[in-house]
Parts: C-alpha cells; sequence; structure tokens
C-alpha cells in the first residue's frame, strides 16, 4: 500500500511546487489537491460542522496547481481530490486534463466529487437535484474525448457532434476516475457503472464500505476490483496497518495544514514516519 499526501494549495500556503519536491524526495506517492472553483458569500454549511476554513476561500485552480507539482517532479502522481465536475463544461476539463496527462508522462489521477456547496453549483447553471446525474453523464464524455480519435456524445447533460481533440492522455484510453462520496445506494450504482474506484473520506468509511463495494462491483460485471484511494485516515500507524492488511486500499493520503512552509514541513516529516507502517 501507497502513502500520498493531500493538501489546499492557495495564494497563501507552502508554494506548490516546492510542496511537491519535500513529497516526492520523501517517498510519497501522490500529491491530491482539491477544488472550489470560488465561495459564495452565502454558502452551504461546512460538512465536518464548523465555521468555513479560510482555505476554501483562496484555493488555486486545480490543473493549474498540478501542473505546476508536475513541472517540479519526475514521478509524483497528480490526484485531483477532488474535480467538481458539474461546475466544467467536459469539453475544456477533457482538454486541460489530457494535457496534463501529457505534458506529465501519465501521473494524473482524476478524482470527481459531486459537491457539497448548493450555492457554488447553482451559480455555474446547474440544479441541485440534477448533479448526479451531470456528473455520470460529464464523466461518460471526458472518457469519450480522451478514448475516441472522433469523439461524439448524446446524453442529456453532455452533446458533442462529432469532434477531435488531442492531444489523448499518455494513459490509455485515460486516467483513471474515481469517486469521492460517501456511499449510498445512488453513489453506489454511479461508482460500479462510471468509475474506476473509490475515493473515500477516512478510515471509517473505507473501511466500512470496502465489502458492500466488492459484491456491487462483481454484481455489475465489473472485472477484477476497484482501485481504493483513502484521503484523509488519521496520521497513525496502527491506522495505516489496519487499511494496508485489508489488501484492497491501494493508498492512503493524510492531510497537511494550509499554511506557510515553517508551519508545514514539521507535519510532513511527521507522516514520513509512517511510510514503514504501509509496507
Amino acid at each position: 500500500m501507497e502513502l500520498g499526501i493531500a493538501v489546499f494549495a492557495t495564494d497563501v500556503s507552502w508554494p506548490i511546487d516546492d510542496l511537491a519536491r519535500a513529497v516526492e524526495e520523501r517517498g510519497f506517492a501522490s500529491l491530491a489537491v482539491p477544488e472550489h472553483t470560488h465561495m459564495p458569500v452565502e454558502h452551504s454549511d461546512h460538512p465536518a460542522g464548523q465555521g468555513l476554513p479560510d482555505e476554501y476561500r483562496r484555493t488555486l485552480d486545480p490543473v493549474v496547481a498540478l501542473t505546476t507539482a508536475a513541472t517540479a517532479t519526475s514521478s509524483l502522481r497528480l490526484l485531483f481530490g477532488v474535480s467538481l465536475l458539474a461546475q466544467h463544461d467536459p469539453i475544456v476539463l477533457a482538454k486541460a486534463v489530457a494535457s496534463l496527462d501529457h505534458v506529465s508522462a501519465g501521473r494524473v489521477e482524476f478524482g470527481v466529487g459531486y459537491g457539497w456547496n448548493r450555492p457554488e453549483l447553482e451559480h455555474h447553471g446547474v440544479a441541485w437535484s440534477q448533479r448526479r446525474a451531470v456528473v455520470a453523464d460529464r464523466v461518460d464524455a471526458l472518457r469519450a474525448l480522451w478514448r475516441d480519435d472522433e469523439a461524439s456524445v448524446d446524453l442529456p447533460h453532455a452533446q458533442l457532434e462529432p469532434s477531435w481533440s488531442w492531444p489523448k492522455p499518455v494513459q490509455r484510453p485515460g486516467p483513471p476516475i474515481m469517486l469521492g462520496a460517501a456511499l449510498g445506494p445512488r453513489t453506489l450504482d454511479d461508482l460500479v457503472h462510471h468509475f474506476d474506484g473509490w475515493l473515500p473520506l477516512g478510515r471509517t468509511a473505507a473501511v466500512d464500505g470496502l465489502e458492500q463495494l466488492r459484491r456491487a462491483w462483481t454484481d455489475a460485471g465489473r472485472e477484477g476490483r476497484p482501485a481504493v484511494h483513502v484521503l484523509g485516515a488519521a496520521p497513525k500507524a496502527d491506522a495505516v496497518r489496519q487499511l494496508a492488511a485489508t489488501g484492497e486500499v491501494d493508498r492512503v493520503s493524510f492531510w497537511l495544514p494550509s499554511a506557510p512552509r515553517t508551519e508545514t514541513l514539521p507535519v510532513l516529516d511527521v507522516y514520513t514516519e509512517l511510510l514503514e507502517a504501509a509496507r
């Protein structure tokens, strides 16, 4: 099992190029960054039930952040953790992600979420009740644009007449697409029919959901097993060993504080001590 790092990259936190180098040098497998296109002043309550942390107002664009990280590293995997796909034109986003996979020599992992902030979504002209259907259709549109020389899509929330779009991703037929969401009947159905894997938010969610996901994956006729990357497990050796022992978790990422280097580097060095527990 691998370990990775996740962080809200902002205009006032540790610069993403220097941070990415430090993450790779210490032996972590990936760097994940989340997304908020903007933050409405009148926003939904934060899912954790706390006041809105400042980094949610200041988040860098993930394509820009991960491209910067790509140019500073050579092997670090680059995870959208997660992209709010319902808030994007899929044609434009497919081009951006394919371009990043091209310039990074095939290091992109594309995490997707439905979003929790209703006003943010609605500012993009998407109805809250339609967000899951929009995400599913746009995932299929991304795959077509990455895969096909002449891509076309005719879905309720994604339409495209036959079109060319290059570069194609280095990873064929495209980067892995993972769903970051709590498992429920609708989420599970979306996951096994449209995605390559799951990004559970925390150790407990992962452990509780693995059997359910395994069963649904098989029932859907999918071969092999889904990729599982836990975002936000507690940075403790026992938790890492428990997840590694499942044999079904591919990677675990720990959240760094969104802060300057002087505050963040000591935390990263503490996390580095956990690499041995994952082996």
